[in-house]
């Protein structure tokens, strides 16, 4: 903490305490703690607080219109898009409930929209068109061990024609050479044809490499007698001639284990003029929790989830063409976990902090580095810090992106692991040899931290919990400005709201920061009472916006091409001190790839400050960004929207 930092510290704690002890010597307990909230309320109201502090306000929606908000983007529009989906409720799932809304943070309306499928723990990122798109989501919930009752898990079928691929329907039955017991599919499998390997130096052919399906088998009754141990060899029922001879399955262990979440492949662009659903062509793998990454040549990137049998996908990533609407795998394959955290570098790579929420193995691509998406080299990155507690930690581009600099905050052990690490890490990608170092560390262990990019160039980061989604009553009531010019953290006002799980924050065109969501696993320090999803919005508006006067920003054209200026007006211009142009949010599961805030080169003449946009397509991808002009105090504008095509 620096020094003018601890000073406020220092004068807020002691006026605090001098009142505190003074109400407790007078009026005993029952006074002591309302004497102490009512001057809690006073004190965090005050001018001169909210000046150094800022201020949290809850914003509650009629009932009618609340839901369990999963995922969140700005929009074009300046509205908010908040998904739930079946919002983490079975009962939602099995009644088809699924829930979208549209929130104007200034009229302050909400709009239910209508929502095409379950998009509970989807993938989204903001497109050049300004649309959102959005991929996978859930085809069913997990089950736990408990509540399984027909022996079940991964057929793994294989096809050693080379001539043709082979489809199995749904109810195709398979049974065990060595055991006997019969397992039946859930879903139609194409098991593509075999491929042909011949002798690179001398032509001949070699073998044929079986084409793989891979589909979810359950027991026909159940009982634990149906379960296997071992692996086992399975023919298919059914098939005959030549088909029965070059296909079969492979399972290993078939038991009553827990079942994890299925994804699904569909696809949509979410239009936010006409605030609806576009269906686009499904993705080639089901997918739920996957991430999307715009490239250089601005297609998407999408990346790990499970798949529709509850199985990590293995590494086998694809590409969205906005311009066609259709889906190709990379020619490559490469494992991650779960909502990894990828982001464009200004080479045309891709940068992975090892920041991930939630699924796949511990020894599975964890490890942080730089990836080059079409030689499928993987270059990895040294120096991280709690290496091992990288689940659920959050990262983020440092204001401005052009120095390219990553913040790592928090994070947690594996799965419902306590570990949690109180350590930020720095990396600067434009070094020689780019390591990690440790930045200013959290007070508290935090998974889950929220971070937002602010216009003053300052980052937000809030909320989180020592503990795996929350338990054990470990809301981490604490919010802070990092400052990446001098490496130092400011504590400001306390958040109201606990956030662990499935929540997330959105900088608003205001400069005021939109948190969403959170999914307590308990609702006790015991844990002993189910937890409840917190429905509330709240905002946080920063010191900046306490200040007398903020300058204003007008005119200027709706489009800036890269390399490209425009001219705006405003008053103070002669007092603009730092243009920025942010890039939108989309945010989920403690993953927000899409932020980032550019330093635009300006020149002012009386009243008009014209802006010029940087030539880099991997710095500034197409799409709609707010500009901000910062003045002399480092107060921010209201946002211009213009569309960089």
């Amino acid at each position: 903490m620096n020094d003018r930092a601890g000073r406020r510290r220092a004068r807020r704690l002691a006026i605090g305490t001098a009142v505190v002890l003074a109400l407790a010597g007078m009026n005993g307990p029952w006074l002591y703690r309302f004497g102490t909230e009512k001057y809690h309320q006073y004190q965090i109201n005050r001018p001169e607080y909210k000046a150094d502090n800022g201020h949290w306000q809850i914003v509650e929606f009629p009932k009618e219109y609340r839901q369990d908000t999963i995922h969140a983007a700005l929009l074009r529009t300046g509205k908010v898009l908040l998904i739930a989906g079946s919002g983490n409720n079975q009962d939602n799932f099995n009644a088809k409930k699924f829930d979208t809304r549209i929130w104007d943070p200034v009229k302050g309306t909400i709009k239910k929209v209508p929502t095409p499928k379950d998009l509970f723990c989807t993938g989204h990122t903001q497109l050049a068109n300004g649309n959102l798109l959005i991929a996978g989501g859930t085809k069913r919930y997990e089950k736990l061990k408990g509540d399984v009752t027909k022996a079940g898990g991964l057929m793994v079928v294989h096809n050693e024609n080379p001539d043709k691929p082979i489809t199995l329907p749904a109810g195709t039955k398979f049974t065990g050479k060595e055991n006997g017991k019969t397992f039946v599919s859930k879903d139609p499998v194409l098991v593509p044809r075999a491929k042909k390997v011949f002798d690179p130096k001398t032509g001949k052919f070699l073998r044929n490499d079986p084409g793989l399906g891979r589909i979810y088998v359950e027991a026909k009754q159940s009982g634990t007698k149906y379960e296997t141990g071992t692996q086992d060899n399975y023919r298919i029922q059914g098939l005959t001639g030549t088909d029965a001879r070059n296909t079969y399955g492979i399972a290993q262990k078939l038991a009553l284990d827990k079942k994890d979440f299925q994804g699904i492949r569909d696809a949509f662009e979410f239009d936010p003029v006409a605030e609806k659903y576009i269906k686009v062509d499904p993705m080639n793998e089901a997918r739920w929790y996957p991430t999307l990454t715009t490239l250089s040549d601005g297609k998407i990137l999408s990346v790990s989830g499970l798949d529709d049998i509850g199985q990590l996908v293995p590494g086998k990533n694809e590409i969205f063409d906005p311009a066609t609407k259709k889906w190709t795998y990379t020619k490559k394959i490469r494992q991650f976990p779960t909502y990894p955290a990828l982001f464009l570098m200004q080479n045309g790579k891709i940068f992975y902090s090892g920041s991930n929420a939630g699924y796949g193995p511990d020894n599975v691509g964890r490890e942080p580095g730089i990836w080059d998406v079409d030689s499928n080299q993987f270059t990895k990155l040294p120096g991280l810090s709690d290496a091992d507690e990288m689940e659920t930690s959050g990262t983020v581009l440092l204001p401005p992106a052009q120095d390219e600099k990553f913040m790592v905050i928090g994070g947690g052990g594996v799965g419902e692991s306590k570990k949690s690490s109180n350590k930020t890490r720095l990396i600067d990608l434009k070094d020689a040899n780019p390591k990690f170092t440790d930045g200013p560390t959290l007070e508290k262990g935090t998974r889950y931290p929220q971070s937002s990019i602010l216009p003053d160039d300052s980052v937000l980061v809030s909320g989180g919990s020592e503990d795996y989604r929350g338990r054990s009553d470990s809301n981490i009531l604490q919010a802070r400005l990092y400052h990446p010019d001098t490496n130092t953290f400011d504590r400001v006002a306390d958040p109201l709201v606990g956030r662990n799980y499935h929540s997330g924050s959105i900088l608003l065109p205001d400069g005021r920061v939109m948190f969403f969501g959170s999914d307590s696993l308990y609702g006790d320090k015991a844990n002993t009472k189910p937890g409840k999803f917190e429905q509330r919005i709240e905002i946080y508006t920063p010191p900046y916006l306490y200040r007398d006067s903020r300058p204003s920003l007008s005119g200027g054209p709706q489009t800036i091409a890269r390399g490209g200026s425009g001219t705006f007006t405003s008053p103070q211009a002669s007092a603009i001190k730092k243009v920025r142009l942010i890039r939108p949010s989309a945010s989920t599961h403690v993953t927000d790839v899409d932020q980032r805030s550019i330093a635009l080169d300006f020149k002012t003449s009386g009243n008009k400050i014209t802006v010029t946009v940087p030539k880099n397509k991997n710095l500034v991808q197409s799409g709609w960004y707010m500009i901000f002009v910062d003045d002399d105090q480092g107060t921010p504008s209201k946002a211009q929207w213009v569309k960089v095509p």
